[in-house]
């Protein structure tokens, strides 16, 4: 009998395809879009909130808005270590679906989530502790009280963070783009209506805009939890009573997460390079300006975004299954509609950016960076078009497995190349932060040109080995 009973629990977990997995495994110009849109829906319900959140806390005035900017690049670098963890294991993920080997999914699955514990608690303790001191170093000035309780507050909310990161990660491995799309919406929208009602009846100010985020993610992770853990109706199942170290697995995470992340990370550091730029030709004021101007870059982009994660999913089964033609044909595909979407957000950004710039300057002295939102916005919309061909490559890059091609392209793009044309257009040459702004747009654009040259380069090297075999 114990066998038997044994024998039925293996066969009820051997579950049959989802209808994710047999989207990814099938036409990849479909599968690109059926696995962006939920993503795309999801994103652009979050960028809501980033705006509503901007909204609500400029109310509060440019002084508000200098707190939760000195916060940004640490908030972006633990959203990068959380994707990176995620990214690792939905890459992970795909390509074993591709090989149809379930079982190592399975355990891709559950060794993401232990990595997840063990970074989230290292990460979480120091900087906790010593946020007053690090804004101290980079110059918060007169906003640092503010500045500190709201990152001491996100701080405390590392893990879960994390964890919404990487289950999300873990559904569009396995193709299950709808489900990921509700808890992130869900998380977003609770977290709009959550906003004003810390921040402004119950009196808690910028920390309020903190405590709403921690909030809504809770309940988020929450809902992810209950799926994965409790409900158990994914197509990759996790055991962690079970757990048993696979150095392969790690290492198959890590040679996507690590370079990822330090991709992600990179970018970090660039925004706190930025900053700093920024403060010295800006004052704090320059810090409101690039912190609200960059919010409308990533709602402007997050088209892209959305689309990125289907190109790794999808590309990454293709590999799994030595399918490189459907590699080439979802890369390509991808670039194209990337294209087309962000000229024609590019164009809506540049006439409208006088009204955008108003919707974040109805405060008492907001007037003082009206004009600086435009100038920041006209610019920056110069290199949306171009996006796509570096974001895909780095998509591609990743779903195949070759995380250090994706980390090279990043540290080209931020370190190598924006970076120092900031610098230069701001202070050598005197630019300010127009200059500031040039740089971004002169680093977005030669990266991306680089980066989409190696990809083609790299996917017509297949290609060939493909074709030789």
């Amino acid at each position: 009998m114990g066998f038997i009973m044994s024998d039925s629990i293996i066969q009820n977990q051997q579950k049959e395809h989802s209808e994710g997995v047999k989207t990814l495994l099938g036409d990849p110009k479909r599968a690109i879009i059926k696995l962006a849109m939920p993503m795309i829906i999801a994103m652009l319900v979050q960028t809501l909130y980033n705006f509503a959140d901007a909204l609500w806390v400029s109310f509060l005035g440019p002084d508000a808005l200098s707190a939760v900017g000195f916060f940004f690049p640490f908030f972006f670098m633990i959203m990068s270590v959380g994707a990176g963890i995620g990214m690792g294991g939905s890459a992970a993920i795909s390509r074993f679906i591709g090989a149809h080997k379930k079982e190592e999914a399975d355990n891709v699955a559950a060794h993401t989530i232990v990595l997840m514990v063990i970074l989230g608690i290292i990460i979480t303790i120091p900087f906790v502790i010593f946020s007053r001191n690090i804004f101290e170093l980079m110059g918060a000035g007169n906003v640092i009280d503010e500045a500190t309780v709201y990152a001491q507050i996100m701080f405390a909310g590392t893990l879960l963070i994390f964890f919404s990161n990487i289950a999300n990660s873990i559904l569009r491995g396995e193709g299950d783009a709808k489900r990921s799309m509700y808890a992130m919406a869900f998380g977003s929208v609770l977290n709009i209506v959550l906003d004003p009602i810390f921040i402004y009846p119950l009196k808690m100010g910028v920390a309020g805009a903190a405590w709403a985020s921690i909030v809504s993610m809770a309940i988020s992770a929450g809902i992810l939890f209950y799926w994965l853990f409790i409900k158990k109706n994914s197509y990759v199942s996790i055991n962690l009573s079970n757990f048993r170290f696979h150095k392969f697995i790690l290492l198959d995470i890590l040679r996507v997460g690590v370079p990822f992340t330090l991709s992600q990370l990179l970018m970090s550091f660039s925004f706190l390079a930025l900053n700093l730029i920024v403060v010295s030709v800006g004052g704090t004021d320059g810090i409101a300006v690039y912190t609200t101007g960059w919010r409308i870059v990533m709602f402007g982009t997050l088209p892209l975004v959305g689309m990125a994660t289907a190109v790794t999913a999808v590309t990454g089964a293709a590999y799994g299954a030595n399918e490189i033609k459907k590699i080439d044909i979802a890369y390509l595909y991808s670039v194209k509609i990337g294209l087309i979407i962000e000229v024609f957000v590019a164009i809506i950004v540049f006439i409208f950016a006088p009204q955008i710039a108003s919707i974040f300057t109805q405060s008492e002295g907001g007037a003082r960076i009206f004009k600086d939102i435009i100038s920041f916005l006209r610019i920056t919309a110069i290199f949306y078009p171009l996006v796509s061909f570096g974001m895909f490559s780095s998509a591609l890059f990743q779903g195949t497995g070759k995380g250090m091609n994706s980390l090279i392209i990043t540290l080209f793009r931020t370190i190598i190349f924006i970076v120092p044309f900031s610098y230069l257009f701001a202070i050598p040459l005197k630019m300010g932060l127009d200059g500031a702004w040039w740089g971004l747009v002169a680093g977005n654009i030669i990266g991306s040109g680089i980066a989409f040259i190696w990809a083609r380069f790299y996917v017509n090297r297949l290609l060939k080995i493909n074709s030789l075999s």
